[in-house]
């Protein structure tokens, strides 16, 4: 599999005033028919690893919850 980047840009509400997130995902692997790679959070510049896509979508939400402070999954 080759390796792929992917930038993924979200609001946190439907207000247009919201803070962004903008997350850049590398997928270095995919095995037992997901993905596993890093994920990096620009504005706060915290990567985490992922060992699947739930867990990387986890990371996503947890972003979103509050991007007032720092998530307890990011930057262990």
């Amino acid at each position: 599999m080759t390796k792929k980047n992917e930038i993924i840009e979200t609001n946190k509400t439907d207000n247009v005033n919201s803070p962004k997130c903008t997350f850049e995902v590398s997928v270095k692997f995919q095995q037992n028919s997901t993905w596993q790679g890093q994920i990096l959070w620009a504005e706060k510049n915290m990567k985490q690893s992922f060992r699947s896509v739930l867990e990387m979508l986890r990371l996503m939400d947890e972003a979103l919850h509050d991007g007032t402070s720092k998530p307890v999954e990011w930057g262990k």
